[in-house]
């Protein structure tokens, strides 16, 4: 398959794009409102996969043609971006598209960090309003510590937790999550579902920020 990293070039974007490059056959493209910069962010990783001896071609692109030329859309974007990307990238999805979101509305005070959703209900609700009618949306990888998951000497062994109301597409999500060695996905209902998902991952920056030897961390349900 081929998947797209709208916002490839941050942190998140950048974990992703390594993992799916160097654990599976599937194509990764970065997007960017620059262009350029996802270019630049694009060559970047492929010099990291050869230097562990995967040669790899990565593209970048801006977010458009990334959009156009993808089957997969990861919105690797900053919450408050959300709904201004998937805008610009609508005209060029089909309901063959599946629309992934792993963004968390956050916000921060001298307690530490809260989770602050959208008036939507969830950053995942909020794709799935401004995605056309026919694209189906899951939200995913929401508690995924983006530093581990760039690490590609750093053993997952995580849990990824999905939402999304349309079955296919959420088993489509499903497998290219588990395709990334060390990943288990759970089905965590529907997008109605997404608010008690994306605020796990306050909490989790709240242990990793208060525990000793408790950086990057992840969950496991067992």
């Amino acid at each position: 398959m081929r998947i797209a990293l709208l916002g490839g070039t941050g942190d998140i974007g950048e974990g992703l794009a390594l993992r799916w490059a160097y654990d599976t056959p599937h194509e990764v493209l970065i997007g960017s409102r620059d262009p350029d910069r996802a270019r630049q962010k694009a060559e970047e990783y492929e010099t990291e996969l050869d230097s562990r001896g995967v040669d790899v071609k990565i593209n970048g692109f801006d977010n458009e043609m990334a959009a156009d030329r993808a089957d997969i859309v990861v919105l690797a974007v900053p919450p408050y971006h959300v709904a201004d990307t998937v805008e610009a990238v609508a005209p060029k999805l089909d309901d063959a598209d599946v629309l992934v979101s792993p963004a968390t509305g956050m916000k921060r005070d001298d307690d530490g960090f809260h989770y602050h959703p959208p008036s939507a209900g969830s950053v995942t609700q909020l794709v799935a309003d401004s995605a056309p009618d026919d694209v189906p949306v899951v939200g995913a990888f929401h508690n995924l510590a983006a530093g581990r998951l760039a690490d590609l000497d750093a053993d997952l062994d995580i849990d990824v937790l999905l939402v999304g109301d349309d079955p296919d597409a959420k088993e489509t999500v499903r497998m290219l999550a588990e395709a990334i060695a060390g990943l288990r996905a759970l089905d965590a209902g529907g997008i109605a579902n997404a608010a008690e998902v994306e605020s796990v991952t306050p909490l989790l920056v709240n242990v990793a920020a208060n525990n000793d030897g408790m950086h990057d961390l992840g969950v496991r349900f067992e």
